[in-house]
């Protein structure tokens, strides 16, 4: 038997006693609509698409009225689970931030009510829509801006193909969360088609110690999410062996983000301005996604593996980023007091790598950054692990820190906020159909920006379907990654 069968095999155990729901998990409210992801209703004459998904984000439904799809939107506070124990205040659209997916086709003319929750005025701005001056949701623009408790009322005819998104056009909203993705469906489907299609929505929020709600005037940003959860709580894409792969990668923050996949070349086959000649496309397994950019890539799944994709910037591949607090077990004679600037190295004098800058107490924007105690950057004993210091969870697989006997004697070492061995592996508590199977301890290496698309051959592919369709026909109040049913 090989490994990846065996692997697959071992971990059924973990899955049968019932698989963690990590889709839009929230503690004080459940988002409207996501227990289930349903594909809206069309009417029969309606040309058919593959739907896109868009892992831990739901589908917007809509009605219909004399051929004109209604879709109604709300901008409103969601309180938002986006790691385990994680809870954030974010900004978003029914329930959920990112906003759900809105799903239409070229000619549709669709009709899409906003009704303004938030205690600000904000207003909708359709990114990239070729559409009428009066619909493009520019506030003292094109329209007076929404005031709290208000409604407007766009209605347009999509005219263009591909990926775009939907966002508040006020700055500070959209660092809130406020942003969600729009897919337009060609008229004539796209050649060659593909098998499967995916939406990632990136975004980054910068949280202070202790506080739940992201500080949108920080710029140094320490929670990095794909559609809404970072790694490893964000839910692998799954896809069968020898078929054709399409995902969407999508872009408004403040930081360009180099998304890199293992295991394949893909082409780059779109832009936030549509479907590109086919005569621009070349093999790549990178692709930079500027701020307010799309791009959408397709590759031939021949690979099997559990292969990541993840942003390449370094800092992007961290959770809950900052300096460690108090003085390091490693090292004597810490300074104390410094600013968050000196401690990342963000020199206002004299040498970034001088004695100045690097570890000290009472700085960054991480969990515990008060205490005034000596702090480990190695794993935690299981002892501590079950008396936390902050609101974050430790119930997680512990190890002795792989590290030489000579470890101390290294310039480098031990590198501030680092993590010596897989310490936050929690591959019971981000558990869900889509992780069945995944080697031991795959959870401590996946962090931010970082998910999988996990190339299976049919037998696993088709479990793990099935798995997923039992989960969803499980009814909310079961679903173990509540907070009161969380596993250990």
């Amino acid at each position: 038997m090989n490994k990846t069968r065996r692997n697959f095999l071992q971990h059924a155990a973990l899955l049968s006693a019932g698989a963690l729901a990590t889709r839009n998990a929230n503690a004080a409210q459940a988002p409207r609509g996501t227990e289930k992801q349903q594909t809206p209703k069309r009417n029969a004459s309606e040309r058919k698409f593959l739907p896109v998904i868009t892992p831990d984000v739901p589908d917007l439904s809509y009605e219909l009225d004399n051929g004109v799809k209604i879709f109604h939107l709300i901008a409103e506070p969601v309180k938002q689970q986006i790691y385990p124990g994680k809870i954030l205040n974010l900004w978003g659209f029914n329930g959920s931030a990112p906003g759900p997916t809105i799903q239409a086709s070229q000619g549709d003319r669709v009709r899409i009510i906003v009704d303004n929750h938030l205690p600000e005025p904000t207003s909708m701005h359709w990114h990239g829509f070729d559409i009428p001056f009066a619909m493009d949701g520019g506030p003292g623009l094109s329209q007076d801006a929404i005031s709290p408790g208000g409604r407007f009322v766009y209605e347009f005819t999509l005219q263009q193909e591909g990926t775009y998104f939907y966002h508040s056009h006020m700055a500070m909203q959209e660092m809130m969360g406020m942003i969600g993705a729009f897919i337009m469906h060609p008229q004539e489907p796209y050649d060659p088609p593909v098998d499967q299609d995916f939406a990632i929505i990136l975004q980054e929020y910068a949280v202070l110690p202790n506080n739940p709600t992201p500080n949108t005037m920080n710029m140094e940003f320490n929670w990095l999410t794909l559609n809404g959860k970072s790694g490893p709580a964000n839910t692998p894409l799954i896809v069968r062996h020898g078929g054709r792969v399409r995902v969407r990668l999508i872009n408004l923050g403040m930081d360009h983000h180099p998304i890199h996949m293992h295991g394949h070349q893909f082409v780059i086959t779109g832009t936030e301005g549509g479907r590109q000649p086919k005569a621009t496309w070349g093999p790549n397994n990178t692709v930079l996604v500027g701020v307010a950019q799309s791009r959408t890539v397709e590759f031939l799944a021949t690979n099997p593996g559990d292969w990541m994709i993840h942003c390449h910037m370094p800092h992007h591949m961290m959770n809950q980023m900052s300096s460690m607090a108090g003085p390091l077990t490693r090292r004597a004679g810490m300074p104390a007091g410094a600013g968050m600037e000196e401690g990342m190295g963000m020199a206002r004098s004299g040498n970034a790598t001088g004695e100045e800058y690097g570890p000290s107490l009472g700085r960054g924007m991480g969990a515990s950054s008060s205490l005034a105690q000596a702090t480990t950057n190695g794993p935690l004993s299981p002892q501590h692990a079950e008396h936390p210091t902050s609101g974050m969870p430790m119930q997680m697989q512990m190890g002795n820190a792989d590290v030489s006997k000579n470890a101390n004697s290294v310039p480098g070492f031990p590198q501030d906020a680092f993590m010596e061995s897989p310490m936050m592996a929690m591959d019971a508590m981000v558990a869900k159909p889509e992780t069945f199977g995944l080697r031991s301890g795959w959870s401590g290496y996946m962090q931010g920006m970082m998910t999988l698309i996990r190339v299976l051959p049919p037998d696993q592919y088709d479990h793990i379907v099935s798995l997923r369709e039992k989960q969803a026909s499980a009814s909310p109040a079961a679903m173990p990654n509540m907070p009161e049913h969380r596993q250990e």
